[in-house]
């Protein structure tokens, strides 16, 4: 075994690539059975379906073998390497020409398997269902979110109607999709896969938060939705309703939201205590943002006026060091005497320090509120409640300031609300 290597990408699973007699292999696995906790299906049944797409044609990596009890090394399973990028930077920085389409024909080839052939375990669960285990996820993580809250309430009033079940990947996103300059080469991690509304995935990989900054390209980063949809339509043969994906481009950003607060619930209870799991777990708030951009053109004219944001209080820069300049100074300690020692996932773990100390540097008040967030949720508070809306984006956007202040949206949402 040659050249092993542990990939940077993976906040759930573990991915180690290595050379064997000439060729290049993939290890996808869980180390340990606590991490494994709370997944609807386990590594075989994962397999199982990267093999079911291969072979109808999708562009699934080539399944080798599976982890047993007796290796040692928890559950997983062996792929062949597949050559090519998944990091977004580098994909988006100049995607491969078609790329888009390449997307729409993989969805599309995904979509046309049939129910019948899908393993066992593989959810199959109604919009409405979705949406309250929703609910019951925001309830479980305090409940004291607003702009959540109002979420939660939008997609109760917004319900489509049942639509024809296909099997979804689940998380098709840019990050999951390897590319080369030939094009799409491989569609990565199906531990979310499950049948439900084809709208669904095409809405997933749309969301901000998958575009990594193009945030001028909603469709998947790399182009605009009318491209998707008529690509999509033209490989699927099935129209795209565009009311049904603004719902599932509301509830994925929701989810990722939300998702977002549970790593910060797994690493408190010892499953995972990575840094990365900490740190992921203030994200929360770019969905946040996210959202209220999504819902505001529901909200009367009157209450899309344009909001005062107050500059932040500077910082005491004299007498002992404050505890801003001690997280500043720890900071550049790790940038110029830590970080240039590092490569691999020890520096891309570094990165994550250098941001969590700056999520600190920056800190700011938690817009939480359990008492507008039950109002939200029982209808006696709206996008029409005179103020709400002005509200929310303060706080939001304060919040946003603090934990991610590259967001894409940041600059946007505060052109846009400023007027």
């Amino acid at each position: 075994m040659k050249k092993l290597t542990r990939l940077t990408g993976g906040a759930n699973m573990e991915s180690w690539s290595f050379d064997r007699d000439g060729r290049g292999y993939v290890l996808r696995r869980g180390p340990r059975a606590e991490l494994m906790a709370g997944r609807t299906y386990g590594h075989d049944t994962e397999a199982a379906l990267i093999r079911l797409a291969r072979s109808h044609g999708v562009k699934a990596p080539e399944v080798v073998g599976e982890l047993a009890p007796e290796d040692g090394l928890g559950s997983g399973y062996l792929m062949r390497r597949v050559e090519g990028t998944a990091d977004p930077r580098q994909l988006l920085a100049d995607p491969a020409r078609g790329l888009l389409d390449d997307f729409a024909r993989e969805l599309a080839r995904i979509h046309s398997i049939g129910l019948d052939e899908v393993p066992d375990g593989v959810s199959r669960t109604e919009t409405a269902e979705m949406v309250d285990a929703l609910a019951a996820h925001f309830e479980s993580h305090g409940g004291d979110r607003p702009v959540m809250a109002l979420a939660l309430s939008w997609l109760r009033d917004h319900l489509p109607p049942p639509a024809p079940p296909v099997l979804l990947h689940g998380d098709f996103r840019i990050g999951n999709l390897m590319a080369a300059a030939s094009g799409l080469t491989a569609v990565l991690d199906w531990e979310l896969a499950h049948v439900g509304d084809r709208h669904q995935d095409l809405a997933y990989g749309c969301i901000n938060s998958w575009r990594f900054g193009r945030i001028d390209q909603p469709a998947f980063g790399i182009g605009q939705l009318p491209e998707l949809f008529a690509a999509y339509e033209r490989e699927s043969g099935v129209a795209v309703d565009p009311a049904r994906f603004r719902f599932w481009l509301v509830y994925s950003t929701l989810w990722w939201g939300l998702t977002s607060l549970e790593m910060a619930e797994i690493w408190r209870s010892g499953r995972d205590r990575s840094l990365e799991r900490a740190v992921i777990g203030r994200r929360a708030s770019e969905t946040e943002v996210d959202l209220l951009m999504l819902l505001e053109e529901d909200a009367p004219e009157a209450e899309r006026s344009p909001v005062h944001f107050p500059d932040p209080a500077p910082v005491r820069r004299q007498g002992e060091p404050s505890p801003t300049e001690l997280l500043e100074a720890l900071a550049e300690w790790i940038h110029r005497d830590v970080k240039p020692q590092l490569a691999g996932r020890d520096r891309f773990q570094a990165n994550v320090a250098l941001n969590a100390l700056g999520m600190l540097t920056r800190e700011a008040a938690l817009p939480f509120d359990r008492e507008l967030s039950d109002d939200l949720l029982a209808g006696r508070a709206n996008l029409a409640t005179p103020g709400l809306l002005a509200r929310l984006k303060r706080e939001t956007l304060a919040k946003l300031v603090a934990d991610q202040p590259k967001y894409s949206a940041l600059k946007i949402a505060q052109e846009r609300w400023r007027g």
